[in-house]
């Protein structure tokens, strides 16, 4: 037995099985858009930890500053002092938000957290109880965001009763939509996003009264449930909803914020402006930090000490949080983004279709380096069919939603080469994938 499969064991027998993994790999260390495995093997990432090391894996910005925060002070507890790399991180966070009003902030651990910490400030701040979610979304799976979570059923099946107050309502997925319906020409992304409007407002109606209702929680661009970005006009139209009543709309960009979609954050593509902001991921370079922001006025709502935690804006993550924000700004990483986006998309709209049988379409999707790949007309296991193809060439994709559809989350800082080499690896294995078809 090898070293690797040795210790496979060893983390089989003594790691929780719940959860579940992509791979075996054993890895021991990461440098930019590459993982490599204790006996050396490397491996093209395009999952980057599901979207958190959008600096690559240990940048040599990031890494220092985190040498020197850890000598310097790694845990000032936020219920105790102020401390200072917090306090810079928000002056440094405050011109990135998408607007100006975002201007107080609360920090967690993880998304979860944050997702939690949002919708406790929105029922407090409104004295009202419902939060209405969409079908696909994802949020988390601590015990209160598993009742937000709809993307699959995996993530809470067996640990009822959850969180109450929480209602479904559609999401825009204009696929999934047209492909049930006799006449799918008719079903235009405008159409669903109109229909789907009109389900919030009959929810509304029906079953969580505007009075009873604190908030709308939306992913810009749902994550887990197949990275699908809705028409501008369904989220401008939500925006309404919440002004008519009362609303707040809190947006979860845990995975689509920090540049994954080629903006700041994702909401920037649509107009709208949320009242809480949630937060995580590629904040920190894979340091766990997550936060929410809101406008003063709704935070100031809260009383002290009703909000906290140990870990809560951990000092030596906020400097690798910085330090994000330098790597950013210092190497133009949003510039980056976009013209790699760019030749992803080209190259998957030009020769994806002609690698699948007649009677397989394929829907390429996205924003930025957020990018879904959905097989239509496919058997089941298909599309983890094409990551297994592509694990046997060296490079790491991941499968999303319950649908046939692969997501790739290279790097925001992706070199043209290593973008060559992606787009080459995820066509040949689509290629070799679909001669089972």
């Amino acid at each position: 037995m090898s070293a690797s499969q040795k210790l496979v064991q060893f983390g089989k027998q003594h790691i929780a099985r719940g959860i579940g993994r992509s791979t075996e790999l054993v890895i021991e260390r990461g440098q930019g858009s590459y993982i490599y495995t204790v006996e050396g093997k490397k491996y093209l990432d395009l999952t980057t930890g599901i979207g958190v090391t959008n600096t690559g894996h240990c940048h040599p910005t990031v890494v220092k500053a985190v040498q020197e925060q850890a000598a310097t002070l790694t845990h000032g507890q936020v219920n105790l002092f102020f401390q200072k790399p917090l306090l810079d991180l928000v002056e440094r966070l405050k011109p990135k938000m998408p607007s100006k009003e975002l201007d107080t902030f609360f920090f967690w651990n993880s998304g979860s957290e944050a997702v939690e910490a949002a919708v406790k400030l929105a029922r407090h701040a409104t004295k009202r109880q419902n939060i209405i979610v969409f079908q696909g979304s994802y949020h988390g799976r601590t015990f209160g965001t598993m009742a937000l979570t709809t993307s699959k059923t995996i993530y809470s099946a067996g640990y009822n009763p959850l969180m109450p107050g929480v209602h479904v309502a559609p999401f825009p997925y204009y696929q999934q939509w047209a492909a049930y319906r006799a006449d799918p020409t008719r079903f235009t992304p405008e159409w669903c996003s109109e229909e789907a409007l009109h389900q919030v407002e009959l929810l509304l109606k029906q079953r969580s009264a505007p009075e009873d209702t604190a908030a709308i929680l939306i992913e810009p661009v749902q994550g887990e449930g197949g990275y699908v970005a809705p028409p501008a006009s369904f989220l401008k139209g939500l925006r309404a909803l919440c002004d008519k009543h009362g609303i707040l709309m809190i947006c979860d960009e845990v995975q689509s914020g920090f540049g994954r979609t080629g903006k700041f954050f994702a909401v920037e593509h649509f107009g709208v402006t949320p009242d809480i902001l949630v937060m995580a991921k590629g904040i920190a370079s894979g340091y766990p930090l997550s936060a929410i922001v809101s406008r003063k006025e709704i935070m100031d709502k809260q009383s002290p000490g009703s909000m906290g935690g140990t870990y809560s804006g951990n000092a030596v993550a906020c400097a690798a949080a910085k330090a994000t924000l330098d790597v950013f700004e210092e190497e133009k990483v949003l510039e980056n983004c976009n013209a790699r986006s760019e030749e992803f998309y080209s190259a998957f709209r030009a020769k994806l279709p002609a690698l699948l049988p007649k009677g397989v379409s394929v829907d390429i999707r996205g924003l930025g380096l957020m990018i879904g790949i959905e097989f239509l007309g496919v058997p089941a296991g298909f599309a983890n069919q094409v990551a297994q193809e592509a694990f046997k060439r060296d490079a790491l994709v991941l499968t999303t939603s319950i649908y046939e559809t692969l997501r790739l989350i290279p790097p925001l800082n992706i070199s043209k080469e290593d973008t060559d080499l992606a787009i080459k690896t995820v066509l040949e294995s689509v290629e070799a994938a679909a001669k089972s078809l």
